[in-house]
């Protein structure tokens, strides 16, 4: 099987674990992300805007709004790093691509932590996305410019014992699930 045929595969069974994991979701499942933003009071940190059955970051995104910079991805093209603008719990919002929201009024910044969204993760910092490519290019971009921490946001259902990968696929540094964090 080809490495594109077997990122499908992984994908689709990814989608359907976070799927599951998302339709037993009680709610509060970023407490733990509370927890270890927290740690990070004041640096500037991307989240994301949940879309579909993606584990929700906003109640830790509010709580990291009222000490520092807390911003969204906003996708500038196809082939093209994400761009990151300021968020603020309530503020105004616009449709974005793929059906994320994003601010109505783009005010750009970088961040030094960015909490990525995904489709399946290994406990060794591999990431399984929807296969754009955005936040490989991204993290490879920030990462040349200095330091920025990668954290993994995910069900912990939507762990993988292996994952197809390749060289251009950027590591987390992190993973924080609903149920505890795993360091790399």
């Amino acid at each position: 099987m080809d490495l594109m045929a077997r990122k499908d595969a992984a994908r689709k069974a990814g989608f359907a674990r976070r799927k599951a994991a998302f339709d037993l979701d009680p709610g509060g499942a970023s407490g733990v992300l509370s927890s270890v933003l927290a740690g990070f009071r004041g640096v500037p940190v991307s989240g994301y805007m949940p879309i579909r059955s993606e584990i929700d970051p906003l109640p830790a995104m509010a709580e990291a709004a009222a000490y520092g910079t807390v911003s969204v991805p906003v996708i500038m093209g196809a082939g093209q790093p994400l761009r990151f603008s300021r968020w603020m719990p309530g503020g105004p919002l616009r449709d974005g691509p793929f059906g994320a929201k994003v601010p109505e009024v783009d005010d750009f910044v970088t961040p030094d932590i960015v909490i990525v969204p995904l489709v399946a993760f290994t406990r060794t910092g591999g990431r399984l996305g929807y296969g754009g490519g955005f936040y490989d290019r991204t993290l490879e971009q920030l990462r040349a410019a200095r330091p920025t921490y990668a954290i993994g946001f995910a069900y912990t259902a939507q762990e993988a014992a292996d994952l197809p990968l390749e060289p251009t696929d950027q590591p987390l540094d992190m993973i924080v699930t609903e149920a505890g964090v795993i360091e790399m």
